[in-house]
């Protein structure tokens, strides 16, 4: 008799914790906003290099592609097309490179775009080829798309005002 259940220990008055306040989202979000610390000088999150790498790659390839003469569904695609593409390319890893927010921005767009397109082509992939090259595309874009979040949350966003 002198030993307590461990159910009627929690049932006692006096033994239940105060139930919590449900913060609502804006408190959320000002608690999320609050423990972002804006990128230090010079500091380059893992998630920019590996995207201004890959939009520069992507330049580069394209280009590169284009003179030694792929063909893309047995067409030789058009060298304004191909040098546009670059352009915007090498433009977006500049901005990105230096942490411009357009940049970052206008690159998770493509990259939401991309994912899309790999989540629908999943689901019409003929062979098994097709199928790993979505996943990979999928883990590997979501992830990035995942950790630029975080990165435009530190990036400082243009003032309207000049200020």
């Amino acid at each position: 008799m002198g030993r307590r259940s461990r159910k009627q220990s929690l049932t006692e008055p006096g033994a239940q914790a105060a139930p919590k306040k449900r913060l609502s989202s804006a408190e959320r979000d000002a608690i999320a906003r609050d423990e972002l610390k804006p990128l230090g000088p010079g500091e380059k999150p893992l998630a920019v290099k590996i995207s201004a790498g890959l939009a520069a790659s992507l330049a580069v390839a394209n280009v590169a592609f284009y003179f030694a003469g792929v063909e893309v569904q047995g067409q030789k695609p058009a060298l304004l097309g191909v040098l546009l593409f670059a352009a915007v390319m090498l433009l977006a890893a500049w901005g990105m490179w230096t942490l411009r927010y357009w940049a970052l921005l206008g690159f998770q767009a493509l990259l939401a775009m991309t994912l899309v397109i790999a989540g629908l082509s999943l689901m019409v992939a003929g062979n098994v080829l097709a199928v790993i090259l979505c996943i990979v595309i999928l883990l590997g874009g979501g992830w990035l798309f995942w950790k630029l979040i975080r990165v435009l949350g530190r990036v400082k966003v243009p003032s309207l005002h000049g200020g």
